[in-house]
């Protein structure tokens, strides 16, 4: 023992003599205190109770104190287990002493806090009950301009509504209100959360928080996270997916909108409802209050609806405030110059609301960048992320060339051909632009249209030789075939020659692409007219092609027994059904943006001035 004593201080005497630092000057016992609690930590996260009673008998210190390097103490660690851990934290809070249950752990949190951040409503409702005072007790937040938050804004910021509307219940909104900053940051926490029948309420209840702002993630703290300050009108600007234009419903869903009976379309309807009452109150607040408020409030949410392309915003701000409609970026350039730069369609659609001013409006012409018409931006390519939302590059230039036309029946007949400041004209701009994207599209039609002509082909080549050799041959005195006088050979002979009209269609039809040269303009109608002809005439073909072999099988095989109908329509269904689901809804894509309604059109009554 002596001698290790004497190596040990040895080396210490050694490593003060050094010149470099020892990495880790925390004293032994302290960097593994912590050890000794790891049993109690595994049983507390298991709810074995009879454990941790064990060692709290051994350890009374550790039944308040804390347990692990972050701070928690045992009660920390079981509300944030969940509801499965209930009773574990129930026998522990009787046990421990009222002011132990308010210890917070190094970022701040109470118990109450970690209750409300998972969900954990029993304990919550349980902290409370023993300790109301635990629901002012506030904790710091980086990103939230070093605001206080009290556990309601860590259920609404982490989205647990049970959790919120439970503690709710028990909380004072007048004694949260008292400070306005803390009660707009809850007010942002619910609407980050999308609980806006909430926030409803407490704008309500205080109209002044309409026109708080507050920092995100300052720049002071967290520079490449820095969000300017924004007030609730801005925070619901932001939130695209809450308003029926920005929703991701399919076919189907947008059909069944109306009906209030499905539940996950009402939920989704109601969300949108709830959403739009928020904004229509926040905007009849600023109404009320100076210019001040006017300019820093409404004007900053408008510009933020633009960017981010939400109609519903942009409609109610421009009705309560007529002049914001005319809002320019910081480039000079009003809502409908941005909506064709950012081929935002739902935004670029207000102009059918407006008054005939919507000429004035679209005729505007950008000095400041290069003397360029709303027909010049519309000529530039569109952004990637918009273009990826088209399949395919035929469809995307399709699109592009419809964005073109579109635009062009705004702007004065003196502006088409107008030159910018690089002497172009918008069909110069567009043709430079969409150079190397209609390349890509003509090859991708010929590609389309060179596979889809083998089984035109091919088709084409069966069901002649089937018309031909019709199946049980013909009657060797008369000639006629000897099914003639059965039902199923007439749908035989009748499904056989549509097929081979339909598939000689389809084959001529792609042969057409393969040997067009495809320009730009011809995107726009003749080459997906052709593709959508081969490609329905390719289907009708393969339908009646089936229908035919299966009418032979039948009367070959099937000796008048119906039955053997069931087992060959359903092998008929395959080749069917694998066209559907390859095939088909590039056709349907190709109908829909080809002479379907289209992305463009007036989408309320609600007049814009």
């Amino acid at each position: 023992m002596d001698s290790s004593s004497d190596t040990l201080k040895k080396n210490a005497d050694a490593g003060t003599n050094s010149s470099i630092e020892p990495e880790n000057t925390e004293p032994m016992e302290e960097k593994y205190k912590w050890w000794r609690y790891i049993p109690l930590v595994k049983a507390t996260l298991r709810g074995d109770w009879k454990t941790a009673e064990n060692f709290f008998q051994r350890d009374k210190s550790a039944l308040t104190g804390p347990i692990k390097e972050t701070m928690d103490t045992a009660l920390h660690i079981a509300v944030g287990v969940g509801k499965e851990n209930i009773h574990f934290v129930e026998k522990l809070v009787e046990l421990m002493p009222v002011e132990a249950l308010a210890l917070e752990n190094m970022d701040g949190n109470t118990p109450l806090h970690l209750a409300a951040s998972v969900g954990n409503t029993k304990a919550a409702a349980m902290l409370v009950g023993k300790h109301q005072p635990l629901l002012y007790i506030g904790k710091s937040v980086v990103f939230y301009e070093g605001n206080y938050m009290l556990p309601i804004h860590c259920a609404a910021l982490y989205g647990r509504r049970d959790t919120l509307l439970c503690l709710l219940d028990v909380t004072s909104d007048d004694q949260v209100a008292v400070d306005e900053r803390c009660c707009a940051v809850f007010v942002d926490c619910l609407i980050s959360s999308e609980f806006f029948d909430i926030a409803l309420k407490w704008v309500e209840k205080y109209p002044r928080l309409a026109l708080k702002r507050i920092e995100i993630y300052p720049a002071r703290y967290s520079p490449q996270y820095y969000v300017p300050r924004r007030s609730a009108l801005e925070a619901m600007a932001g939130k695209c997916s809450a308003f029926k234009s920005g929703s991701q419903l399919n076919f189907w869903q947008r059909k069944i909108y109306p009906l209030p009976q499905i539940k996950h379309i009402r939920m989704e309807k109601l969300r949108h409802v709830q959403a739009l009452q928020l904004v229509k109150t926040l905007c009849e607040i600023i109404t009320h209050y100076d210019g001040v408020a006017y300019d820093d409030v409404a004007s900053r949410a408008m510009v933020t609806a633009i960017r981010k392309g939400v109609p519903e915003i942009i409609e109610e701000i421009a009705d309560r405030f007529p002049s914001l409609i005319w809002k320019t970026n910081e480039h000079g350039r009003n809502l409908f110059h941005q909506a064709i730069e950012n081929r935002d369609e739902k935004v670029f659609n207000l102009v059918y609301q407006m008054s005939d001013q919507r000429y004035i409006a679209t005729n505007i012409i950008d000095y400041y960048n290069r003397w360029n018409t709303i027909l010049h931006l519309a000529g530039h390519l569109a952004p990637q992320k918009k273009l990826s939302l088209v399949a395919g590059p035929a469809l995307q230039m399709q699109r592009e060339l419809q964005w073109f036309e579109e635009v062009k029946k705004f702007v004065h007949p003196g502006l088409i051909e107008f030159r910018n400041s690089d002497g172009e004209t918008p069909e110069t701009v567009f043709t430079k632009e969409h150079m190397h994207l209609a390349a890509e599209g003509g090859k991708w039609m010929k590609e389309t249209a060179s596979s889809c002509t083998v089984p035109a082909a091919l088709i084409v080549t069966i069901v002649f030789a089937a018309a031909i050799t019709v199946p049980g041959g013909n009657n060797g005195n008369t000639g006629l075939p000897v099914f003639y006088q059965k039902v199923a050979f007439i749908i035989f002979a009748v499904s056989d020659a549509f097929s081979l009209f339909m598939s000689a269609t389809s084959l001529l039809m792609f042969l057409s692409i393969l040997n067009f040269p495809c320009e730009q303009r011809d995107f726009l109608y003749v080459l997906p007219k052709r593709l959508i002809i081969g490609l329905l005439t390719l289907f009708l073909s393969i339908t009646t092609m089936t229908v035919a072999f299966s009418c032979t099988l039948y009367l070959l095989f099937g000796q008048n027994k119906v039955w053997i109908l069931i087992p060959v329509a359903a092998l008929a269904c395959l080749p069917i059904t694998s066209f559907v689901t390859l095939q088909f809804p590039l056709l349907v894509a190709l109908i829909s943006f080809t002479y379907g309604s289209g992305i463009f059109g007036k989408q309320s009554d609600r007049m814009l001035h």
